[in-house]
């Protein structure tokens, strides 16, 4: 699904930090940040936190993923905006929902719990490898790219 005038879709759960802020913003010329996250969005101290991380020629707006679906359908006609997320379960959420984005970015996956290195500094659980292989078969690549200076690896055939 091309959802007019997002520049990016991007797994990181770090969010915001100096990549994000260098080079993707840099890249995509991005004038709006939406951050998709059901616990972030709930968190007021969070939120002010994040704010305070990004350019103030910037707009940041968090939402659940249960809000996102709504607000994601209706676009960003003349913006540029980026979408991060944090987790791979929020991107199965929003499937469930009917957005499924035609290309998703993994920037930063660490070892937690039942996450396992899968490719360099990416790590994930098989339920997590289960969910992006399932949003592959609905349309979404899937691939790698830390900053955008890199070069793109598509890992959708590696789930």
């Amino acid at each position: 699904m091309n959802i007019e005038g997002i520049t990016l879709v991007r797994i990181d759960d770090r969010l915001i930090h100096g990549q994000v802020m260098t080079s993707w913003l840099n890249y995509t010329s991005a004038n709006k940040i939406m951050i998709i996250d059901n616990q972030v969005a709930e968190d007021p101290f969070i939120k002010s936190v994040l704010k305070t991380c990004i350019p103030a020629n910037v707009k940041l707006a968090t939402f659940s993923v249960e809000k996102a679906a709504v607000r994601l359908k209706k676009g960003f006609a003349g913006d540029r905006c980026i979408v991060l997320i944090k987790y791979p379960e929020t991107l199965y959420g929003l499937m469930k929902q009917g957005i499924v984005f035609d290309s998703v970015n993994i920037g930063g996956m660490g070892v937690t719990g039942e996450r396992k290195k899968f490719y360099k500094n990416i790590s994930m659980s098989e339920e997590e490898k289960a969910m992006l292989k399932e949003l592959t078969v609905k349309g979404s690549k899937i691939h790698v790219r830390i900053i955008a200076e890199d070069s793109e690896t598509d890992i959708s055939g590696m789930l």
